[in-house]
């Protein structure tokens, strides 16, 4: 398809003011950083923005139990702190990097796995607030008033990432017979490929599977796969 560039001897100005009046300015900032690598020329649909606007609406239920605010003052679990620390690490690198369409990407992702764990802690959701601010500052005010706080959301240090948060303390191994995934197996994360091959020799589904036969080969590859060759 052809992509021109807006031209009013085109007809095809897009009015920033009516997609504002229907959407918010903070839904467009994020739709225009959503579509694209800066450098490249890029396609304008606005059908793109109902998805950009969903998220939005996501973003801000996190904080609310209907039309009431419900912020929890539990402490987080490893779950909920690898999602914002691994958003952080994102974050970090797409500023330096002005890859802003990426870190929105991720702010999606980030808020989707919330979603599912049903997260509401403080903890939590401050900091989620303080990385999506810059993309999104009339939403973030907003629930940063709605959060107890009198100063402005933009005078807040960004996030600490903290490594650790983001290492797996337990890895789930497939387990293949000659290429073809047959079931998953869970390890400790430091668990060494020797002893993963010794314990994997003497389950009960590996004997099950060979059938009586020896393997001619037990291949591990530490944090990824197991492979065992017939």
């Amino acid at each position: 398809r052809e992509v021109e560039k807006m031209s009013k001897s085109k007809y095809n100005v897009v009015n920033p003011d009516d997609i504002c009046e229907e959407y918010g300015a903070d839904c467009l900032r994020l739709y225009e950083m959503f579509l694209g690598p800066l450098e490249q020329s890029k396609p304008w649909n606005t059908q793109g923005l109902s998805g950009v606007y969903g998220f939005l609406k996501k973003f801000y239920n996190l904080y609310f139990d209907g039309d009431e605010v419900s912020i929890s003052e539990e402490a987080p679990t490893k779950a909920e702190l690898k999602v914002l620390h691994t958003l952080i690490k994102k974050e970090l690198w797409d500023l330096e990097n002005f890859s802003f369409n990426t870190s929105v990407s991720q702010f999606m992702i980030a808020v989707n796995e919330l979603q599912k764990l049903k997260c509401n802690k403080r903890a939590i959701l401050e900091p989620l607030a303080v990385l999506i601010s810059p993309y999104a500052p009339h939403v973030c005010e907003e629930l940063w008033s709605e959060l107890g706080h009198d100063s402005s959301i933009e005078f807040e240090l960004f996030p600490v990432l903290i490594e650790d948060y983001l290492k797996e303390s337990e890895i789930e191994y497939p387990v293949s017979f000659n290429g073809k995934m047959k079931f998953k197996m869970p390890f400790a994360a430091e668990t060494s490929a020797q002893y993963i091959e010794e314990f994997v020799r003497k389950d009960d589904k590996v004997l099950a599977l060979l059938a009586g036969s020896e393997p001619k080969k037990v291949i591990v590859v530490p944090g990824k796969i197991i492979n065992i060759v017939v």
